[in-house]
């Protein structure tokens, strides 16, 4: 039998041992376990947050000026599994304060080591970063022990060499040297103000006289306006005078004009009726007879035309008729070649081989004379032979080996012709 056993958010449960000597261990926060009786053991270690105060005294920093530094870090316990049982695995049956005590010693010589690497400037003036750098420094090695820095802040720095105080009354005179330029400036500032509000007051003056003289000129260019609208009302009463006269001058004009169109008119009629005179007098005597004459010469080129159609049409006839006429004598022809052809291949067939004897002796002459023809463009042919001489010999094998070269090309034995057997059977 065993028990249940319960723990918070925070604190962590570890159960070790088991049934036939297991090693098994679990870890729980923030759960239940159960644990068997004489078998297993039980312990708790806490994840509550630790504050750890670290002091370095009379450390010298990288000038040689020796400080007391004063920090606290927020520390816990990860509760990553992995990080937790290394955390148990070093820590588990100590108390809080045996904790607190390693991870001070170790932030300690971290803090030891970075402030002998910055000035007194840099600690004191950006102390943000002197502790953030203290916690990258440091975080890798309390990681390893499972424990987690939330937070690393500088409480104090001081020294005991006056050092930060003349760094302080450094600061005071430049405060007061800053008092001092504000003040000037104030001043400054106060002159140049005056000085803008005279100008506005002279702006506000010279724009008063300004408005005076617009006035002025207002008035100036109003009368100038008003004597301009009387000399062009004079002038306009004078022009309206000229423009008149020539008005009745133009309507004397346009009366003259009138009658000099109404003579023209009376003159264009005389004219019309000279052209008409002289336009009949022109057809009486020009046109007519010139239109009689191309009548006439119409007339004759008409009969032309029909005589060349119907010369035309004439000798169309007559190459139809020569052409039906030559084609009729092509076609008896043919028919004579064929009826011709016919007879031949009839008596070919009648007489069988000895018909395609007769033809292949007929044609041997001119398959010769196409052999021999390149020999024509030679002048002289010399054989020479001896005693012991083949020219006979080769020549009379030739004319042997004749009948089977024939019989081969076209079917034909020769050598059944008296003639050309008993040749061939004498050369045998």
């Amino acid at each position: 039998m065993g028990n249940c056993h319960t723990v918070g958010p925070n604190e962590a449960l570890v159960v070790s041992g088991g049934c036939c000597g297991s090693d098994y261990k679990q870890y729980v926060f923030g759960g239940w376990a159960w644990a068997w009786w004489c078998i297993s053991d039980t312990q708790r270690l806490s994840l509550e947050v630790m504050t750890i105060l670290c002091r370095c005294e009379n450390i010298e920093t990288s000038e040689g000026v020796p400080l007391f530094v004063t920090g606290v870090a927020q520390v816990k316990i990860m509760t990553e599994k992995e990080l937790l049982a290394v955390a148990c695995e070093q820590f588990l049956g100590k108390s809080v304060q045996d904790i607190k005590n390693v991870v001070l010693q170790t932030l300690e010589g971290h803090l030891r080591s970075i402030l002998g690497t910055l000035t007194v400037e840099q600690i004191y003036q950006d102390r943000d970063q002197f502790a953030k750098l203290v916690r990258e420094v440091a975080a890798p090695d309390v990681g390893r022990m499972g424990i987690e820095i939330l937070s690393f802040t500088i409480k104090d720095v001081y020294d005991k060499v006056d050092y930060l105080s003349s760094l302080g009354k450094t600061q005071t005179a430049v405060v007061q040297r800053d008092a001092d330029i504000g003040v000037a400036e104030a001043e400054r500032d106060a002159g140049i103000r005056e000085a803008e509000c005279k100008k506005e007051m002279l702006d506000v003056k010279f724009m008063a006289d300004t408005k005076i003289a617009d006035s002025k000129r207002a008035f100036e260019l109003q009368k100038s306006a008003f004597s301009e609208e009387v000399n062009i009302k004079t002038a306009e009463a004078q022009l309206a005078y000229e423009l008149q006269g020539a008005r009745e001058q133009q309507k004397i004009r346009q009366e003259e004009i009138e009658i000099e169109v109404v003579q023209r008119k009376k003159q264009i009629a005389v004219e019309a009726q000279e052209i008409l005179r002289t336009d009949k007098e022109l057809i009486a005597t020009v046109r007519c007879p010139a239109e009689a004459e191309a009548h006439r010469i119409q007339q004759i080129a008409e009969g032309e035309k029909v005589k060349q159609v119907l010369l035309a049409q004439a000798e169309a006839e007559k190459i139809r008729k020569i052409g039906e006429a030559e084609a009729a004598v092509i076609e008896a022809r043919g028919k004579a070649e064929a009826e011709r052809m016919k007879l031949k291949a009839e008596a070919y067939q009648k007489y069988g081989d000895a018909a395609k004897m007769a033809l292949v002796l007929d044609a041997l002459p001119r398959i010769a004379a196409k052999i021999a023809a390149p020999l024509t463009k030679v002048d002289e042919i010399v054989v020479l032979s001896g005693d012991n001489s083949k020219v006979t010999s080769e020549v009379n094998r030739l004319l042997a080996e004749l009948p089977a070269s024939v019989h081969a090309l076209t079917g034909v034995d020769l050598s059944k012709i008296p003639l050309i057997k008993k040749a061939t059977g004498a050369q045998v």
